[in-house]
């Protein structure tokens, strides 16, 4: 395992290169208050840094708290000082539990934050406004559910912004191909297994959405959290005149460093400890993400399923995040939902995992063989970059598409639960039969190959000379032009 991440490898070279005129650009990042979000342009704000150039992120104070204390614990960000952090004041919202009972499975406990932060827009044109004198170029790069917020670009002559795009390419395309009546002919054989956009979110964020979509009109270009070796011929229908209008586009990712970092025995999370002790590519990790509610009784077949399907795991069970992840009075007691006696008798077979988890790092851990995942996009980028094939499992928004993708096209995972039966609990016999699939069959082994091979070509992606390393050099000779 290498010790460190690729950035730094190269960290040298991109100073030479781009030292001196870049002083003359400067960055700021609006990303969206989920953590799903926060995260990859916390990720992209490394990268762009690393090039020498100053980087401006921009959120409330509980929202840069929040990114700050769960990014990737082998990379802290005093590695970088060029990333400053703006937290702008944010008017207060309600901050309620999630409804793990609810008929759709969006996170609407989460709209009041998300309504909130659509106030950002006066704070940042004012950042904008100070900026502009400073500096030959402002580049802004928000999350393409902020545009709202950065609406005054249009107002500021040297400053130009480019919309990022939280979720894959095929996802992002056949919501966009259906929101417009199916413009043009598909490859049917995609088509058959493509899912609806019904039950993805709920009618508020619906209407969000297109209000956001409104204002993406002034945008200098789109940038991606995808590499071309995924999801080529999808980045290539979303550059279509139809669709996109010929915008300039930039697949940059993995933005999440590629390489494991090998955990130091102080600092170590009981679980990596855990994992240390495992055969190799035994685990099958088994964590939903930030914004999942399981139902009580979703959860005791879950562990049933897990128990009975006599693999190792590692499941991270806790509650989605609130609108303000530090307030959690008046939480479900989940250790109380489990079966009785489950944890004494999965002793030494698996363990649960109450808190946040640091999901790179055992994605990266030779002990893990597989990952049951929610399909959310920041899992399937880190899960490919570490080669680890995905029971997937969809719960609202892009998920459903990601799973389609992952099974489907890139074939590197296994169906757990069916979205067209995504009202009806999945059952115990479903999820043993799907983790002994993945982990203990011929055609396992098939999958977690391909897992593995594709991996590898992403991880080249990101070296000197690959795919997405040359569109980010590109990316950042356009803006340094």
């Amino acid at each position: 395992m290498a010790t460190h991440n690729h950035h730094h490898h190269h960290h040298h070279h991109h100073q030479q290169n781009h030292g001196l005129e870049n002083s003359q650009v400067v960055v700021v990042m609006v990303p969206f208050p989920a953590q799903g979000h926060l995260n990859q342009l916390l990720h992209l704000s490394r990268l762009i840094a690393s090039y020498n150039i100053p980087v401006h992120y921009v959120s409330s104070a509980t929202h840069i708290l929040q990114a700050k204390l769960r990014i990737h614990s082998g990379n802290h960000l005093s590695d970088i000082p060029s990333v400053h952090f703006h937290d702008f004041p944010t008017p207060s919202f309600l901050s309620p539990p999630p409804n793990p009972n609810a008929s759709i499975k969006f996170p609407s406990h989460l709209q009041p934050s998300f309504e909130a932060s659509s106030q950002l827009r006066e704070p940042v044109r004012n950042l904008l406004r100070e900026l502009s004198p400073k500096t030959r170029r402002i580049i802004v790069i928000h999350d393409s559910l902020m545009a709202s917020v950065v609406q005054d670009v249009a107002s500021i002559p040297n400053a130009e912004s480019y919309n990022f795009h939280s979720v894959s390419a095929f996802a992002l395309f056949f919501h966009r191909w259906e929101t417009m009546g199916r413009p043009f002919e598909i490859e049917a054989n995609i088509l058959k297994d493509l899912p609806s956009n019904e039950g993805c979110f709920t009618s508020e964020f619906i209407k969000f959405i297109s209000t956001q979509f409104d204002h993406i009109k002034i945008s200098s270009g789109c940038l991606y959290n995808t590499c071309r070796v995924i999801e080529s011929p999808y980045l290539d229908l979303l550059a279509n005149e139809v669709t996109n209008k010929n915008n300039k586009q930039w697949a940059l990712g993995p933005f999440n460093p590629v390489t494991a970092v090998s955990h130091n025995k102080k600092s170590c999370h009981p679980c990596l400890d855990w994992l240390d002790k495992q055969p190799q590519n035994s685990v099958i990790y088994v964590s939903f993400g930030t914004t999942t509610s399981l139902s009580d009784e979703q959860i005791k077949e879950l562990a049933t399923g897990l128990e009975r399907s006599e693999q190792k795991f590692i499941w991270v069970l806790r509650e989605a995040d609130r609108g303000d992840v530090f307030e959690g009075a008046g939480e479900r007691k989940l250790v109380e939902v489990l079966p009785k006696g489950f944890e004494e008798r999965v002793e030494g077979k698996g363990i649960v995992v109450r808190e946040w988890a640091p999901q790179l790092e055992m994605l990266g851990h030779t002990s893990t063989g597989g990952f049951m995942s929610h399909c959310g996009w920041n899992s399937c980028m880190e899960s490919i970059t570490m080669g680890v094939a995905i029971g997937a499992w969809p719960m609202h928004s892009d998920q459903p598409k990601n799973t389609v993708l992952i099974t489907k096209v890139l074939k590197v995972g296994v169906v757990v639960k069916d979205w067209a039966r995504r009202d009806e609990l999945v059952d115990s016999l479903t999820i043993e039969t799907a983790v002994k699939r993945l982990m203990g069959s011929k055609e396992g082994d098939e999958i977690r190959n391909r897992a593995v091979e594709l991996g590898q070509e992403v991880r080249q992606a990101v070296e000197e000379g690959g795919v997405s390393r040359l569109e980010l050099d590109s990316f950042i000779s356009h803006i340094t032009r």
